[in-house]
């Protein structure tokens, strides 16, 4: 038996993720692999700690991107911070926020789920009702950029309101990092995790996250193991302290943070807000065009992404078919409806490197056509 090599078609990534990459990042991804304690590489890690700084914006000395996509972000969130017995109130209003229940049920911990339609921000006041009735929750969990449904939660406001009750926050900016606002010390967040391959425009696989001082002290005094050695962070903080303090804890994926390294090269020497106002200028170029086909957005515009674009399916068009010839016939992919979307919505991503005019140009070219 003979294999072959697997040689991939060129696609435009116009989906919820992965997205586009540019071709500089996926040459850093070519470069030679060198030892994960090797001096040169250990300096990188450093650099890659103070470029996520920079894209988090915030000094919080626990930042780095943990070796596993972020699922694994939101885990290694929940897993350091929660223990058996606490209380925490979790803001649902898609899949992701969902996904945050089941960790903090896995935690052992007991979650008070403030929900909110799907398509719409989370309601502060609703939380703030929450807050009043369970004067013994620890955290607030949210999610900022909802991927299921293109909604955009008011994060600032969230965390603002749990530290007037004297909780910490964990918010999921897996598709908000680098596309929109996210200001983790002026906000206030305790806790965060992204994604690689959203608006970073990296390879999937790693997840950028960050801890303040305060969530580091509840790392400190826990009273339990944290449930997962390998993303147990009281470990891993001492392999991404440092030249001359690493200890090693496991073998870094050294080609895929070359390419982090790369991203976040890209991303800071645009300048994040040059970032942010490319994102939402590029949206309502295609919000334009979508609006001509008589396609109908389903977040309200005030609490829409710019970044991840979710809209009703004419109700004349086949979502498989329609999805189907763009990737045949166009080597375009956009993403299909998740939850009580499915079958209703189609999501059109236009995240860090896809977010561009030619991209906008072809999708609607392609949609004109085959609607």
């Amino acid at each position: 038996m003979t294999f072959n090599s697997f040689t991939p078609p060129k696609r435009t990534l116009l989906g919820p993720g992965p997205s586009d990459i540019s071709p500089n990042v996926l040459s850093a991804l070519s470069r030679p692999t060198i030892g994960h304690l090797d001096p040169l590489f250990i300096g990188m890690m450093d650099e890659v700690k103070t470029m996520l700084q920079k894209a988090f914006l915030t000094s919080n000395e626990m930042t780095l991107a943990v070796s596993a996509p972020g699922s694994a972000g939101m885990e290694t969130c929940f897993v350091n911070l929660l223990e058996p017995g606490d209380k925490v109130i979790v803001c649902r209003n898609g899949v992701f926020g969902g996904r945050m229940l089941e960790n903090v049920e896995r935690c052992g911990a007991t979650a008070v789920v403030v929900d909110a339609p799907w398509g719409r921000a989370v309601s502060i006041d609703k939380v703030e009702e929450a807050l009043k009735a369970n004067p013994d929750v620890k955290f607030v969990a949210a999610v900022h950029a909802e991927t299921s449904t293109g909604a955009c939660s008011d994060i600032k406001s969230l965390c603002s309101l749990a530290k007037q009750y004297g909780c910490l926050t964990i918010v999921d900016a897996v598709t908000s990092l680098g596309g929109i606002e996210l200001r983790v010390d002026d906000w206030g967040i305790d806790a965060i995790y992204s994604g690689s391959q959203k608006c970073l425009s990296c390879v999937p696989g790693l997840s950028p996250v960050s801890f303040s001082p305060a969530a580091v002290e509840v790392i400190k005094q826990r009273k339990t193991k944290v449930q997962s050695w390998f993303l147990d962070q009281s470990l891993v903080m001492d392999y991404w302290a440092g030249e001359g303090k690493r200890s090693y804890h496991h073998t870094a994926p050294v080609n895929g943070l070359y390419a982090l390294h790369e991203s976040l090269c890209q991303l800071l020497n645009e300048g994040l807000e040059q970032s942010w106002h490319r994102h939402l200028l590029m949206h309502n170029l295609l919000k334009q065009g979508l609006t001509d086909l008589g396609i109908e957005f389903i977040v309200p515009e005030d609490e829409r992404l710019p970044q991840l674009n979710a809209v009703y399916i004419p109700s004349t068009a086949s979502d498989a078919e329609i999805r189907t010839a763009l990737l045949n016939d166009y080597n375009i992919e956009i993403g299909a409806g998740l939850g009580e979307l499915a079958g209703k919505a189609w999501r059109i991503g236009l995240m860090g490197y896809g977010a561009r005019r030619e991209n906008i140009t072809l999708l609607l070219g392609a949609l004109r056509a085959l609607l």
